[in-house]
């Protein structure tokens, strides 16, 4: 997604700009608080088997959206690739026996080559435009929207098979939106330096740590409020895998700005007021949530 922390210019005019990013932020707001109603009603109240629907429902939407930016104008080739990335979701769906065997022993290896890719990614990031010329084709920035989605599903449904999924659903998309929040105002108010001016030149450094800073406080009082059953979770345990969560967040939204701006395209869709497609939603989330189910699984959750 292009977050709130583009926001964060490093000199931006105090007149049409300013007005233009309030509006923006108004837009944003009104968008996102019922979205993040029906969420948190369905993360508590709607069975499993629902909420894995509704989520492989938002892929295959989030799928549509990524064939722009693969390049596929033609309507087969958009219907070829929706129909690629939920055979690939179903091929994992059926190695986790029909949804039946999400252990630990079997998510880990699939959670742990995701994370390994995001790796990739982020060396991708760290070098771009040079890099391109290893992705920068219709099959690469294809496959990149595969391995951005699928096992951001795969990652979901195991986290919905957690004790208390309600409650790890909504961590995750409060790390997510804590990181983004921080930046944005940190970023707003001192933002200088920017983060990656080849991929994304309004994001700063400053707005970049005022995510972390944001996002640690979240771990303190998260750790706090976990139930004695989880006594044996340390405060440093519990930090290492929401900041990780965080960094991951922001990976994945400079991914996608990445690949849409060798796409020449500002936002995958018009689906959402103020926030653009479903996929300037979904990219922070696509790399938070396999890097934080991973996370609860290596320290014992």
């Amino acid at each position: 997604m292009e977050s709130a922390s583009d926001a964060s210019v490093v000199a931006a005019s105090p007149t049409a700009s300013s007005l233009a990013d309030r509006w923006m932020l108004k837009q944003r707001v009104l968008t996102a608080i019922p979205m993040a109603g029906a969420f948190l009603a369905g993360a508590y109240w709607l069975p499993t088997p629902v909420l894995a629907g509704i989520f492989l429902v938002i892929i295959a939407l989030g799928a549509w959206e990524w064939s722009l930016l693969a390049g596929l104008a033609p309507l087969r080739s958009k219907i070829l690739y929706l129909l690629l990335v939920l055979a690939c979701a179903g091929a994992l769906y059926r190695y986790a026996d029909d949804g039946q065997s999400f252990t630990r022993d079997l998510v880990q290896p699939v959670l742990g080559l995701t994370c390994l890719w995001w790796c990739f990614a982020l060396l991708w990031v760290k070098s771009f435009p040079a890099s391109a010329g290893l992705w920068d084709s219709r099959l690469g920035r294809s496959l990149i929207g595969v391995l951005i989605l699928v096992p951001a599903w795969f990652a979901a449904l195991y986290l919905l098979t957690i004790e208390a999924r309600g409650a790890v659903m909504v961590a995750l998309v409060l790390i997510v939106a804590t990181a983004d929040i921080g930046a944005y105002f940190t970023g707003k108010a001192f933002g200088r330096h920017a983060l990656s001016p080849a991929v994304s030149p309004g994001k700063t450094w400053e707005g970049f740590w005022g995510g972390v800073l944001a996002v640690a406080v979240l771990a303190v009082g998260i750790w706090s409020l976990l139930p004695e059953r989880f006594d044996h979770l340390s405060l440093v345990a519990v930090l290492v895998v929401v900041l990780a969560t965080a960094f991951a967040s922001v990976l994945g939204d400079l991914t996608v700005s990445m690949v849409k701006r060798v796409g020449g395209v500002k936002d995958s869709s018009s689906m959402l007021p103020g926030h653009g497609g479903l996929l300037d939603r979904l990219d922070s989330l696509c790399a938070a949530a396999p890097t934080f189910a991973l996370g609860l699984v290596m320290v014992g959750f």
